[in-house]
């Protein structure tokens, strides 16, 4: 009786050999066996074995299959389940890639201005994405495991930061970066409730809602228009003995005036907290964004720079700090092990912490009130591919806006156009108007204009905090006013620069506006 993983030698050809895959009442599915020296190799397509039976390294194809009745040939062999294991799978991979070419590879391909909607953001990927995410599922490990490894040591490098942790979500990055500050680890440092956080109201709410989920007071400041990034030269005047820190956004993409913020943090001794969620490769005095202040975090929603389809990362230097912001996101344990792991401290039963007594489980030893915001590995496994991809899609970004701008930058009369910050280069999240008073239109009439003509816009995230109804009765304070946060809210909204837009899809949006602008004048 023949089984998967039997090696058989075909009739009338002693040179000829089939691997057995798959096993029908009287019949069987193989894969060819050739000489290893025989033809080229590739990983995706072979796998090389040895048997004790031959001196020479066979090659199996997993593209020469063949069908065989019980009696086509003679067991010669049988490989190792390991080994069988590995032909299996790149089968199984090799079809993946195949569905990708039939299914997903020409969705964007096609461009029609009557009926193709023109999207803010989105989803960019190919095979290769759609091949590590099965393989991921085919350890069945689920949670955190070597996809998490390699994404965490890769994406740290990218980054130039000494530790990166993934999570859940962009804005799970925000509450961990934040909550870590809390720490008594930290000791004088520690941020605690009624401790003020300057911050900006023009933005998404979870830059600011960590803020308030931990008892601190979000300090607003205004911020200016065409960078829409924090007004640097009224934070001092903000700073009370109560201040502990700066958390701001880089405004989709643009980076505020990070020389400008660490002098000041420095000088007040303030933490410094980047969300750098809608900024992935942009840059201010030649070095990346999430990386100036004494922590980072990104977003891998899919709008933004890569995606995980969910998915976000802290980021930072401290040693200290990244120890903290593990605790907080692994339920707030003090043990460090990774997943499937016991005992990496050395010292499991020999702690003596808090009250408990000596030698109780350090693996079920807290030390911070925490939560559970890990990732899975499926969704590491997909963000190993996109990082990868960063480089040209950051390129394409600032190719998009570059194309916008050439194609508006004569409506200045009736938009305020954005601007890059000073030293700084962008990867840009999306191409921002405001609508400049006295136009003779409105925000909403260009937006309905263009929603109508398939073309998504967005808005500045919640336009103006203060005045969402999740923030009747928090505890916030206002330094100066709010004015141009107000204009933003009022009258500021985006379009789309994010690489699955082609150059055809950037001119229809083009064309829409300037036709839009040019009834109303």
């Amino acid at each position: 009786m023949l089984n998967i993983g039997d090696i058989i030698k075909l009739n009338g050809n002693s040179n000829l050999y089939a691997l057995i895959y798959e096993e029908n009442s009287n019949s069987f599915g193989a894969y060819n066996i050739f000489e290893a020296s025989a033809s080229p190799f590739s990983e995706k397509h072979h796998v090389e074995i040895q048997i004790p039976e031959l001196d020479n390294t066979l090659s199996v194809d997993i593209r020469s299959k063949l069908y065989l009745n019980s009696g086509d040939g003679t067991l010669f062999s049988t490989i190792s389940p390991e080994n069988m294991e590995k032909i299996l799978r790149l089968d199984i991979l090799a079809k993946v890639e195949g569905y990708y070419e039939k299914f997903h590879a020409d969705k964007n391909k096609n461009f029609d201005p009557e009926a193709t909607p023109v999207s803010y953001g989105g989803r960019v990927y190919d095979e290769k994405e759609m091949r590590s995410l099965v393989d991921s599922s085919l350890d069945f490990w689920l949670t955190a495991g070597r996809y998490n490894k390699q994404f965490e040591k890769e994406y740290a490098e990218f980054l130039g930061v000494r530790y990166a942790l993934l999570t859940n979500s962009g804005s799970s990055a925000n509450l961990l970066a934040f909550s870590a500050l809390t720490s008594p680890k930290l000791k004088d440092r520690q941020i605690k409730p009624g401790d003020e956080v300057i911050t900006v109201a023009a933005g998404f709410p979870t830059t600011v809602t960590p803020i308030v989920q931990n008892g601190a007071v979000p300090v607003f400041i205004d911020v200016e228009l065409g960078t829409y990034n924090i007004i640097v030269d009224r934070i001092e005047e903000a700073i009370t003995p109560k201040t502990k820190a700066i958390m701001v956004a880089h405004t989709m993409g643009n980076p505020f005036e990070l020389d400008k913020v660490m002098e000041i943090a420095a000088k007040y001794n303030l933490w410094v907290v980047e969300d750098n969620c809608d900024a992935l490769g942009s840059k201010f005095n030649g070095k990346l964004t999430g990386t100036h202040g004494h922590i980072g975090t990104s977003s891998f929603y899919p709008p933004h720079h890569m995606t995980m389809g969910e998915g976000g990362a802290v980021y930072t230097n401290n040693a200290l700090l990244k120890s903290i912001i593990e605790s907080f996101r692994d339920w707030g344990r003090d043990c460090w092990c990774p997943s499937g792991c016991d005992n990496t401290c050395n010292k499991r039963f020999g702690w003596e912490l808090g009250s408990l007594p000596y030698g109780y489980d350090h693996k079920y030893t807290y030390s911070h009130i925490g939560y559970n915001l890990r990732v899975t590995e499926m969704q590491a496994a997909i963000g190993v591919e996109q990082l990868k991809k960063v480089p040209t899609f950051t390129q394409a970004r600032k190719e998009n806006f570059r194309r916008l701008y050439e194609g508006l930058k004569d409506l200045g009369e009736h938009f305020i156009l954005p601007r890059a910050t000073e030293n700084s280069d962008p990867s840009w999240f999306g191409f921002m108007l405001t609508v400049q008073d006295g136009a003779k239109f409105t925000k909403n009439e260009i937006v309905e204009y263009l929603e109508a003509n398939r073309i998504q816009t967005r808005m500045l995230f919640a336009g103006n905090l203060t005045r969402q109804p999740a923030f009747v009765g928090v505890n916030y304070r206002i330094s100066g006013d709010l004015k141009n946060t107000d204009k933003i809210m009022h009258d500021t909204f985006l379009v789309g620069v994010y690489p699955g837009l082609t150059h055809e899809k950037i001119d229809y949006v083009i064309s829409k506006i300037r036709s839009f602008v040019l009834s109303k004048i």
